[in-house]
């Protein structure tokens, strides 16, 4: 097992994640030490299991909250508590297998050496992905691009990514919004417009048929309805911020904005 690091952790918030729960969690503890998994209330027996695991690793910290609130609410409670342990960054990943965890040393190692940077994942899609999907997320990718001035964030719905924690949880305690699906689009735009750069590193991403134990929580009108909403908050911020984005982007043309 790695040792462990006393700045970087990886967080994996998870609702009723399906079997592919416990293979995440193993081949994440396989390549990073601390790992923390917070239940968003799941209600499919996971907490106990998980909980159960936690007890004999001392490097899987496991976090139950008694209902559903949503990632990034999931997300906020642990940076919370990793702040509170002095920990300054998360690897966020999903807890349904689609992620790659033999690509966390890579990503902490990028974020260790840029600590003032979000380590982004550029999702490398093979023929499992859903066709809907990929396409659906070209918009919000479009949007994204536009409300950052092409600032180098190349895909803004993949949650395998590393932020640095006190910027983020800033931003998250400012406002009510950032809670649900709308988490990984807004932090990315938000922590842009601070100046937090983007470093973008390849990650290939893979979707389980459920007869191979995969778990999608993704409701086509809700969750794209929850991203119009978040998009129409942030273009609006972005017209206030648009003078001001532009002198930042005119004056440093050669470096992310």
């Amino acid at each position: 097992m790695p040792p462990r690091s006393a700045t970087h952790l990886v967080l994996i918030p998870s609702y009723d994640p399906g079997i592919r729960v416990y293979e995440t969690v193993r081949a994440a503890r396989a390549a990073w030490n601390p790992v923390w998994v917070v239940v968003d209330g799941s209600t499919d027996g996971s907490a106990e299991r998980l909980t159960a695991i936690a007890a004999e690793d001392p490097g899987l910290r496991v976090f139950v909250l008694p209902r559903n609130a949503g990632k990034g609410a999931a997300i906020l409670h642990g940076l919370r508590a990793a702040r509170a342990q002095g920990f300054t960054h998360v690897l966020t990943m999903d807890s349904d297998g689609q992620h790659p965890a033999d690509r966390i040393p890579a990503f902490m190692a990028a974020s260790a050496a840029k600590p003032g940077a979000m380590v982004l994942g550029r999702p490398l899609f093979d023929a499992s992905a859903p066709a809907l999907r990929v396409r659906g997320r070209r918009i919000s990718n479009a949007i994204t691009n536009l409300e950052t001035l092409w600032s180098g964030i190349d895909d803004s719905l993949f949650g395998f990514r590393v932020y640095p924690i006190a910027p983020l949880l800033e931003i998250m305690l400012a406002r009510r919004s950032m809670r649900r699906f709308d988490f990984d689009a807004e932090a990315v735009v938000r922590l842009r417009w601070r100046g937090v750069e983007a470093i973008g590193l390849d990650a290939a991403v893979r979707y389980f048929r459920p007869t191979d134990g995969g778990v999608s929580h993704f409701h086509y009108w809700r969750d794209n309805a929850c991203l119009t909403a978040m998009h129409l908050r942030l273009l609006g911020g972005f017209l206030l911020r648009l003078p001001w984005l532009a002198a930042r982007r005119m004056r440093r043309p050669r470096e992310p904005l």
